[in-house]
């Protein structure tokens, strides 16, 4: 039986399949990862973008953390792609019983997808940090530098997780509720070196863990099912037999 075959076979027999993605989901859209060739990281800035999002840059220096985040960690325009799109598919088959992203773009959501864990928070959320009132994104975007909060004029902050900054509790714990549950795990568009989201693979308890990736992780070896492939490719194929 091919890679494809089996891949098909466990999602539709499986009681429980759970996604787990990371920034190469959200590429086919044109949103550019952090650490390919093409990414962030090998881009030039005053300062390293590791250190523009992290709590402390943004404590310090607001403005310059908002000039950066607006200019390159937002794409309004960005639209779901083929991954987005079947794993709604599957969701409403009762073939997905979760998504777990590392993604702050909410593309999940725009394309349909109930139960997404948002490990890193989400552009579209935005909180004073004074008085809690919330707002979204368009509001943050309309301002010029720093958004203030129009009920007390406190700094309104990304509802997303920076550099120095722990994941929230809650999303941490239902994602590895999920991932304990899963019978089919499959993993894809993240190179899983960046903790603690890598770790949580290892709550995976079944034999269906299946990793996609362009390149090769430090997990190729414990997977059952190994695509090196741009998601959009596997997917696509995962879409023509639902």
């Amino acid at each position: 039986m091919g890679k494809y075959s089996q891949l098909i076979e466990w999602i539709k027999n499986s009681r429980s399949t759970v996604f787990f993605g990371g920034a190469g989901v959200s590429t086919e859209s044109g949103i550019p990862d952090f650490r390919s060739q093409d990414g962030l990281y090998h881009q030039k800035y005053a300062y390293p973008p590791e250190e523009i999002i992290s709590h402390s840059f943004f404590m310090h220096d607001t403005e310059e953390f908002y000039r950066f985040y607006k200019d390159r960690m937002i794409y309004e325009d960005a639209k779901p792609n083929r991954t987005h799109k079947v794993l709604v598919e599957m969701e409403k088959k009762g073939l997905c019983d979760a998504v777990i992203t590392q993604n702050i773009d909410g593309l999940h959501q725009a394309a349909g997808s109930k139960n997404v864990i948002e490990l890193h928070g989400s552009v579209l959320r935005n909180t004073c940090m004074r008085c809690g009132k919330k707002y979204d994104l368009n509001y943050v975007m309309e301002h010029e530098g720093v958004p203030r909060c129009e009920k007390c004029g406190g700094i309104v902050k990304p509802d997303v997780v920076l550099y120095e900054e722990g994941l929230n509790e809650e999303d941490i714990e239902n994602a590895i509720r999920a991932i304990e549950e899963a019978e089919v795990l499959i993993i894809g568009g993240t190179s899983l070196v960046v903790y603690p989201a890598a770790g949580m693979i290892r709550y995976y308890r079944g034999n269906k863990l299946v990793l996609i990736n362009r390149s090769s992780t430090p997990y190729d070896n414990y997977a059952n099912l190994v695509f090196h492939d741009s998601l959009g490719n596997v997917f696509e194929e995962i879409g023509k037999e639902l």
